[in-house]
């Protein structure tokens, strides 16, 4: 599997996200931001940190630049486009996702580990996983808090569009479990299609047991099962 990795001015998790692709047996690549075209991919990653600074609101600067009408147009042709922390604030700025990323409920940054249900594994970014599974997962972030209204969240949930909800250990989804306030503890959502892949919490960051843990691997491994 080959993935090109978005960097935009403030990007800060590229080179974790790549790591993590390699661990899982993938090939990743670096494009700048203000490119108009991308190399052949198997995967579009937009990764996490700050881009342009999160001046005007996050990702609102991002989702302008040069090279998001073909990462849109890539998403169209089914090619799987991963969006994590700052990169899911890209995708909901760009209509690839529906909803939006609040202040986090407490006006708080919030970098510490979570957990995470994992809600449906029909999808290439979740069926490396069991339905049900909980992981352990970090998070970094001061706008985390997903919105949406709620005909957007019913039809999430109808459409098995909730890949992960936040919970605690032993996997119940509860408020002392949300870090940040999200409408039903929603971490991570997919996109009609099932190819586009949004998600606040880092998965790269718990992928070498050095890191602590493995529980983020299963997410690149089911990418590149996906496409082998």
């Amino acid at each position: 599997m080959k993935a090109v990795v978005v960097v935009f001015p403030g990007t800060n998790r590229e080179r974790d996200v790549a790591a993590a692709i390699v661990r899982a047996g993938g090939k990743a690549e670096f494009v700048w931001h203000d490119e108009t075209a991308l190399p052949r991919a198997d995967l579009i990653v937009l990764p996490g940190g700050f881009a342009h600074g999160d001046y005007l609101r996050c990702g609102a600067m991002a989702a302008r630049s040069a090279v998001i009408p073909e990462v849109i147009r890539r998403a169209g042709a089914g090619v799987p486009v991963l969006g994590i922390c700052n990169g899911f604030q890209v995708l909901t700025e760009t209509g690839l996702l529906p909803g939006a990323l609040l202040r986090n409920a407490g006006l708080k940054f919030i970098c510490r580990d979570v957990h995470l249900r994992v809600e449906t594994v029909r999808s290439g970014f979740t069926q490396a996983y069991a339905q049900g599974q909980v992981l352990r997962v970090p998070v970094a972030h001061h706008d985390g808090n997903y919105f949406a209204d709620a005909d957007t969240i019913a039809r999430l949930k109808d459409e098995d569009r909730v890949a992960f909800r936040y919970c605690d250990a032993d996997g119940a989804i509860t408020a002392a479990a949300n870090p940040n306030g999200s409408l039903e503890n929603i971490a991570g959502i997919l996109n009609e299609r099932r190819n586009v892949l949004g998600m606040m919490p880092h998965p790269e960051n718990l992928t070498d047991p050095a890191q602590g843990g493995t529980d983020g691997l299963g997410l690149f491994r089911s990418l590149v099962e996906t496409v082998a």
